[in-house]
This record gives C-alpha cells, structure tokens and sequence, in this order.
C-alpha cells in the first residue's frame, strides 16, 4: 500500500471516477494519505463527488507519471473520527484555509477491497491488493 500512495504522491494529480444513477463521473483530486494502515483521501460532504460516493461507494482512481501509470479500484469508507481528518489535513496544511477537522462539511475516506493495478509499455500488470 504503500508504493501505492507513494506513486499516487509522485503524480500529484489523480482522477476519481464515481456513479451518478449510471453515468460515470469522473474528476481530478490530489489529495491521499496513509493513516492507521489505510489509504484515504479527503472531499467535502458538500460536494456532488461526496453525495455519489455514500450512494455507490465504488470507485476508481487513475493516474500517470509519464512512464507508467495506476488504477486503483475499490469501495470508499467514510471515517467521521476527528483524528483521521486532521491527520490528512496536518499532511495538506493548504486545505486548512477551506476544511477542518472539527468542522461538519470535511470528509475522509478511506480504501476497503481494493486492488491497485500499477501498469506500463514495457513491463507485465503488478497488482497490489489491501
């Protein structure tokens, strides 16, 4: 999990794909984070993305370094604890202009049966499962 989150790190950007009563949506977010052994990323319960997400909690993530690139699936869980938030918020302090830990609109998610598939040109499928 870790090459995972370090990868999706390297990228800086990565693209979150959600359902929307069967139209996939897709968006850029930058935000991930490995707390008490799970990888979460962090929304608004404000936004759209939030709204889909408890409706279908599956989704799928991608990004690209140049030379390779990861898809991440699996089911989003939300943790309300205050401690999970402001960890993520302590590693992007920029967010706490906007979000904060104590605050009812800040979410954390967090990765459950999820397979993370690193791919290339040039080498076979790695997938990495947690």
């Amino acid at each position: 999990m870790n090459s995972v989150c370090d990868f999706i790190k390297k990228c800086g950007t990565y693209f979150l794909a959600t359902d929307d009563n069967g139209q996939p949506r897709v968006r850029p977010f930058g935000t991930v984070n490995i707390f008490e052994g799970k990888l979460y990323i962090q929304t608004g319960k404000a936004k759209e993305v939030s709204r889909q997400i408890q409706k279908n909690p599956k989704v799928e993530l991608s990004c690209f370094d140049g030379q390779k690139w990861l898809r991440l699936s699996g089911e989003l869980v939300r943790d309300d604890r205050i401690e999970a938030k402001a960890d993520m918020l302590n590693h992007y302090p920029d967010l706490k202009k906007m979000y904060s830990a104590e605050d009812e609109n800040t979410e954390v998610l967090y990765f459950r049966n999820a397979a993370a598939t690193f791919y290339s040109f040039t080498s076979a499928p790695e997938t990495i499962r947690f």
